[in-house]
C-alpha cells in the first residue's frame, strides 16, 4: 500500500485588485489603493503590518497583491509614475487655481498681526 495519493489540485486565485470611478486601482471591495498599499510595503512594512494599519484588508489579499506586484513590477511601476504624474499636475492646478504659493506667507502675516495687537499696551 503506498502513503502517497493523488495530487492535490491547486487553483491559482487572482489578486483582488479592481479600477475605481477614477481611475485608480483599488484592493477588494475597500477604498485602499494600490497605491497606498505599495508605498507602505516599499516604506519596510511586512505584511502583517500593512494588515494592522489596514484592517479593511485581509492578509491574503495583501499577499496576492504584492506577489502580483512583484510578477508585474514594470507594468505597475509604470502605473505607479503616471498617477504621480497626474497628482503633480494636479496640485500645481491647485496652487495655481487658489493663489497657495503664498498662502504660508498670509497666514504668518496674519498672526503676526494679531499677536501685536495682542501684545500692544491698552491705553
Amino acid at each position: 500500500m503506498s502513503l502517497m495519493s493523488a495530487p492535490a489540485k491547486f487553483e491559482a486565485a487572482s489578486p483582488p485588485l479592481r479600477w475605481d470611478e477614477a481611475g485608480g486601482i483599488r484592493i477588494g471591495s475597500s477604498r485602499v489603493t494600490l497605491d497606498s498599499l505599495l508605498a507602505t510595503y516599499h516604506n519596510g512594512s511586512t505584511p502583517e503590518e500593512i494588515a494592522i494599519q489596514y484592517s479593511v484588508l485581509s492578509l491574503e489579499d495583501i499577499y496576492s497583491t504584492i506577489a502580483y506586484y512583484l510578477n508585474h513590477r514594470q507594468e505597475i511601476d509604470n502605473y505607479l509614475e503616471q498617477r504621480n504624474q497626474q497628482a503633480q499636475k494636479f496640485r500645481q492646478q491647485l496652487t495655481q487655481r487658489h493663489n497657495l504659493a503664498d498662502l504660508r506667507h498670509r497666514l504668518l502675516t496674519r498672526q503676526l498681526q494679531k499677536e501685536s495687537r495682542l501684545n500692544a499696551p491698552s491705553i
